[in-house]
């Protein structure tokens, strides 16, 4: 079951970015619970070979339906060959009656079903883990998973993948279909993204942010690129250093690209 929830998310979610949110608002939905799913993250505004970040579960999870969650990643609905959903991801995900985090990734291949491997089921609040998916040196459209400094993933084909998607680092909540409002706190620090297959990470710079009604993001730094996402209920970030607005010059053409996932929100 956590498979095929989580699954779902990722089919709606991982290209979802911020048509009308572009410029750090939330969503017209105004009671959290309200939608599906709700999210607060970012996206590059330029694509890459690969998305890292230090990851932090700063409270015990409270999902009362659904699941909630924190990841990196690259692809998503419709950005595969002809039109196919192609993704891969990492990070936390929590699920109703969980007192603790969990780790996994998922992949999803052109005419296959997405894939969720759990690879730890009990990250406790306040546990730091680094994250990559990276494209390998030498070998276009394959991929791997990397969680703190080890390959945990097997090479992963990933057609037209190659210099194609733009990273992102996001939090989420799904419902259950009961309009729960689940709660989470999660810290991003240090988002990086890979300017050429193998590696040649470099701070991300320029991004989109947005988050949905319940939900908040917090940038703490731009450069390097971290951020808290949380739910309202949660307890309000003290935020030591305010760094300046995220960059939003290509603003515009991230949303336009993500147009079709918005309006499949029912915006």
């Amino acid at each position: 079951m956590a498979r095929r929830t989580l699954s779902v998310l990722a089919v709606l979610g991982l290209s979802l970015l911020a048509a009308s949110v572009a410029d750090g608002r939330s969503s017209r939905s105004n009671a959290c619970g309200a939608r599906d799913y709700s999210y607060a993250g970012l996206q590059s505004d330029s694509k890459a070979h690969g998305v890292g970040a230090t990851l932090v579960p700063l409270q015990t999870p409270a999902v009362s339906a659904g699941h909630v969650g924190a990841w990196i990643g690259v692809g998503g609905v419709n950005l595969g060959p002809n039109g196919s959903a192609e993704w891969l991801q990492v990070g936390f995900s929590a699920f109703p009656s969980d007192r603790l985090n969990r780790i996994y990734y998922e992949v999803t291949v052109p005419g296959s079903d997405p894939r969720y491997v759990e690879l730890d089921s009990a990250v406790k609040a306040g546990e730091k883990h680094t994250f990559k998916v990276l494209e390998m040196a030498q070998r276009k459209a394959w991929w791997r998973v990397w969680l703190d400094g080890k390959a945990v993933s097997p090479a992963i084909h990933l057609p037209r993948s190659h210099g194609s998607w733009y990273p992102q680092a996001m939090a989420e909540s799904w419902n259950g279909g009961v309009r729960a409002c689940n709660s989470y706190q999660y810290r991003f620090s240090n988002v990086t993204q890979a300017h050429a297959d193998g590696g040649d990470w470099r701070p991300l710079t320029r991004s989109v942010s947005f988050h949905d009604a319940g939900y908040r993001f917090v940038q703490t730094s731009r450069v390097p690129s971290s951020f808290l996402a949380s739910s309202l209920d949660a307890a309000r970030p003290v935020v030591t250093s305010v760094s300046e607005r995220v960059r939003r010059a290509s603003a515009r053409q991230a949303a336009l690209q993500t147009v079709q996932f918005t309006r499949s929100r029912g915006k």
